[in-house]
């Protein structure tokens, strides 16, 4: 059997071990270089026997000006020698760069993702082969590794998986990921191609480029099987973090739920769990609150974990700061992690002092404040949002305004002052809502703190006469 024969059977397996495929049309990412030209002419001879139709697409990212433009006429010329279709266009990725702030690995990526899944629904392709080698994968070992990825970043490439930008979704698929970057190079040689070489490709500002030309030679003096031995640590990690992954999809039913896009843990659940459960959870919370994302993970470290997992035992209040603008906060009885630790927080945002109508209605941002004067007969027993007070020890001149730092009241019950921030502390109402809670004050002192308890000093007792009942109701969230 002839080395091409093969290596071609060898792929053909793979893409069956692997249900790569199911028929329909499937897209070929073809940059020109060795390994997507080889991965284009192998699945071209194995179309039939996997009853599929190809579509070739290339992406003239215009950063090389006539080096790319060439690229897609080659890439053209390709398709037209196989009697293949294509589609083959350009974007600019310098301005997307600039745009949305991103590297630009990350919008070329991105751009060029955009474009193969806008050509799959517009052909009806069930996905997309792209041509990433063996030597590709352990390249993303390391750089994981170099950026502190924990276990999970030992996976590297996977021989498929979805790729996702907001609504936008694509399945990639890697026929070569058994394949050496060496054997494409002969494969090319041996059917007399002439791929086209990315200069690109040798730029030592780029990591991935330096872990190529730099650290894997270094490693090899120390590892001739450094390849080998990355790629079994790659496939031991990766099944067992599929175990993982089953036997923690129990524990994330009965811990977590996401409300808001926050996730809630239960504290108590949460820390009767293994650390290495209770780190998939956090990892798992992540991707949920960022469904959107294509790589939900991307810039979370190993680190990051390891910052939560140091706060689990913390008092109350204590936050932690994440990349995308999250936020892990510890509570009384959970943990948070979303964007706004105050998201469930039943109380909206107060901005300003409001004076209120007494008696009448007064709109005070999101809340609606009724104020009536009545009998002590007509008291009834009322939510936490109703409070009734004896109007000749309060008086008329009343508002509302959010906490202040220092604020003082004297709790129902109680022959102490005591500041609003203890009292808070002691009835455990959590960090990220206090600055919400809204107070009912008079120009002497704090009448209410809403939803908890009145002052003392103006409680309605026996001598009462004429009582003011103050109901507050949310009209709208904000």
């Amino acid at each position: 059997m002839s080395s091409e024969h093969k290596l071609e059977q060898r792929v053909l397996r793979f893409i069956r071990d692997n249900d790569l495929v199911s028929g329909g049309t499937l897209l070929v990412a073809v940059s020109g270089g060795p390994d997507s030209v080889c991965l284009l002419y192998i699945l071209n001879s194995l179309r039939y026997e996997l009853g599929i139709q190809l579509h070739v697409v290339h992406l003239d990212h215009q950063l090389r000006g006539v080096e790319s433009e060439a690229d897609a006429q080659y890439v053209a010329e390709l398709a037209r020698h196989l009697d293949l279709p294509s589609t083959i266009e350009t974007r600019d990725v310098m301005s997307y760069r600039t745009k949305y702030r991103l590297s630009l690995e990350e919008a070329a990526r991105e751009v060029r993702y955009t474009f193969i899944t806008g050509v799959a629904e517009a052909i009806g392709a069930s996905g997309a082969a792209v041509g990433h080698t063996r030597n590709d994968h352990v390249e993303t070992v390391l750089m994981h590794l170099i950026r502190g990825s924990g276990t999970r970043g030992l996976i590297g490439l996977q021989p498929a998986n979805l790729w996702r930008l907001g609504e936008k979704r694509l399945k990639i698929i890697r026929p070569l990921l058994t394949v050496s970057r060496e054997e494409t190079e002969i494969f090319c040689r041996e059917h007399r191609l002439a791929p086209r070489m990315d200069t690109s490709n040798n730029a030592l500002s780029l990591l991935r480029n330096r872990i190529r030309l730099e650290l894997l030679p270094v490693l090899l003096k120390y590892n001739p099987n450094i390849t080998e031995a990355l790629v079994n640590t790659s496939r031991i990690a990766a099944s067992e973090l599929d175990f993982l992954d089953l036997a923690s999809k129990v524990a994330w039913e009965n811990t977590a739920k996401l409300v808001k896009n926050t996730v809630v843990l239960d504290k108590e659940k949460f820390l009767y769990l293994h650390p290495a459960v209770q780190r998939y959870l956090i990892r798992k919370a992540i991707v949920s609150t960022r469904s959107g994302a294509t790589d939900p993970l991307k810039d979370i470290e190993a680190v990051h974990i390891e910052d939560i997992m140091n706060v689990l035992h913390k008092q109350a209040g204590k936050i932690i700061h994440l990349p995308y603008g999250l936020v892990f906060s510890v509570e009384y009885d959970r943990y948070l992690l979303g964007t706004d630790p105050a998201a469930l927080s039943p109380y909206p945002r107060i901005e300003e002092q409001t004076t209120l109508k007494i008696p009448g209605n007064t709109q005070a941002g999101s809340w609606l404040v009724t104020a009536k004067i009545i009998k002590r007969a007509q008291m009834k027993k009322g939510s936490p949002f109703t409070a009734y007070f004896d109007i000749e020890k309060t008086g008329n001149n009343l508002f509302m305004r959010p906490v202040l730092p220092g604020d003082r009241f004297q709790p129902l019950g109680m022959v102490k002052i005591k500041k609003i921030a203890e009292f808070l502390i002691d009835v455990r109402v959590p960090h990220a809502w206090r600055a919400r809670i809204p107070v009912i004050c008079s120009p002497e002192h704090i009448l209410w703190l809403p939803g908890y308890r009145i002052d003392e000093r103006v409680k309605v007792t026996e001598a009462t006469d004429h009582v003011l009942k103050v109901v507050m109701k949310q009209t709208r969230t904000t």
